[in-house]
């Protein structure tokens, strides 16, 4: 009998342990420390990224992921994902490749390393925020209110929507002859397929890289911000580079000027946009990110080189 109850008492010893062993085992899965950690990322579709702790994602299937769903915000508005600046990113990257490849992580960790980040092949948050600040710091930087001297109208041709008011198709001298060359070019280049007049003009039934809007007076850029109360920052600035005469609205596609992601997802894939941020540059033309069809001239440097 004594032996009976040795045997119970250590079989019972060895079933609390095996017990605890599984409790403990499922507890660490459920509470790992951040440190520790391995996150379960869900790429659209539901498709595991990191199936387990010892398969952490490559570099190049979290720029897939994080081109759709990366959080971040911009002029106080939510952003998800980095894949309306792919064009953008590309330029500055100085590649072609998809961004789900190696070689676009290979290019990113090479830009990284120059602009000194960690070379990490991921274009996360801080890296994005990176990029944008290029982007912003090339932006037009004397916004002086346009002296109406430096400014011609333009013909109504030229113009988006034809019925535009004459007050409003004025544009600063240089910034309108610098516009006509690079439309000139555009039209020279015949993959983007605009159609060409008799002259190297585009055809009054032409829509893209039509001009949408110039010059704005101040009390005009007040009264489209009490139209859009919600527009932001982001969208109609207080103090506005079109003041100067010198940020031209182009028609890239889609709904000419409509933010919505929806919208600018088409704008970004459209021939002429892709063009233009490869081409504009050479004409003294830089881009605001956030508006596909938004470019402001900021001239040449002393040396006679775009900017």
């Amino acid at each position: 009998m004594k032996g009976f109850r040795v045997h119970v008492a250590i079989s019972f010893v060895a079933l609390a342990m095996l017990l605890a062993a599984v409790l403990l085992d499922a507890g660490t899965s459920r509470g790992q420390s951040k440190r520790d950690a391995k996150p379960v990322v869900r790429e659209p579709g539901l498709k595991r990224v990191l199936k387990s702790s010892n398969e952490p994602a490559s570099p190049a299937k979290r720029n897939a992921l994080l081109s759709t769903e990366l959080n971040w915000t911009f002029g106080g508005k939510p952003q998800r994902g980095w894949y309306l600046y792919k064009p953008l990113i590309s330029r500055l990257l100085n590649t072609k490749n998809d961004v789900a490849s190696d070689s676009f992580a290979s290019a990113l960790a090479r830009w990284q390393k120059k602009s000194g980040l960690m070379p990490s092949g991921v274009l996360d948050e801080e890296t994005l925020y990176v990029m944008i600040a290029v982007w912003q710091d090339a932006r037009l930087k004397d916004r002086s209110p346009a002296q109406p001297s430096q400014l011609l109208t333009a013909p109504i041709s030229d113009f988006y929507d034809p019925t535009r008011a004459e007050e409003l198709r004025q544009v600063e001298r240089e910034t309108y002859a610098a516009y006509k060359r690079m439309v000139s070019a555009a039209i020279a280049n015949k993959s983007l397929g605009l159609a060409r007049g008799a002259k190297v003009e585009l055809t009054p039934g032409e829509k893209y890289l039509k001009i949408i809007s110039a010059f704005r007076s101040r009390e005009y850029q007040d009264k489209l911000r009490r139209e859009s109360p919600n527009s932001g920052s982001a969208g109609l600035a207080v103090n506005s580079p079109h003041f100067t005469g010198r940020a031209l609205d182009l028609y890239v596609g889609g709904e000419p000027v409509d933010t919505r992601d929806s919208n600018r997802a088409v704008q970004v894939e459209t021939r002429v946009y892709q063009w233009l941020v490869q081409n504009a540059d050479r004409f003294g033309f830089r881009p605001y990110c956030y508006e596909p069809w938004h470019w402001e001239y900021v001239g040449r440097n002393k040396q006679g080189r775009r900017l």
